[in-house]
């Protein structure tokens, strides 16, 4: 069991950095300066091309619910396989933008969570520290 939720931790990883790269080429494609907050990103961000990022953000939930059903053996073992994954993913989705462009520039950094239904937005410490302590809950979980 440990193997499969270390695998699932490198999925997460995996898939927050290629989600992580998306990103820095919208901006960059997009004309935007590193400096530009996410807020700004999503003013000037083409109103055509917003439903599609909608789209990238459903294909990624769906991509993690397929998952967790392959994976898991009962449905809640599906719904600890979705929010471990999930909290990989949004955890190191952000190590890999600040690795990649060096942001968030802090913790207070606001950010646009998600688009969907509409945008959620809020300081980066909100996703991160709900991501940390997902994970350890599921990990103190699994040892008890």
């Amino acid at each position: 069991m440990l193997l499969k939720f270390i695998l699932l931790a490198i999925f997460g990883i995996a898939m927050a950095h290629l989600e992580g790269v998306v990103v820095v080429y919208l901006r960059k494609t997009l004309g935007f300066q590193e400096k530009d907050t996410n807020i700004d990103f999503l003013q000037k961000f083409p109103k055509k091309y917003l439903l599609i990022e909608r789209t990238r953000e459903a294909a990624t939930i769906i991509m993690l619910i397929v998952l967790s059903i392959l994976v898991g053996n009962c449905l809640f073992d599906m719904i600890i396989v979705f929010l471990w994954t999930f909290a990989f993913w949004d955890l190191f989705y952000y190590v890999s933008l600040y690795v990649l462009i060096k942001w968030p520039k802090g913790l207070k950094t606001i950010d646009v969570l998600f688009l969907i239904p509409k945008p959620w937005i809020a300081p980066v410490w909100v996703p991160i520290g709900i991501s940390f302590l997902t994970i350890l809950c599921i990990f103190l979980y699994m040892l008890f």
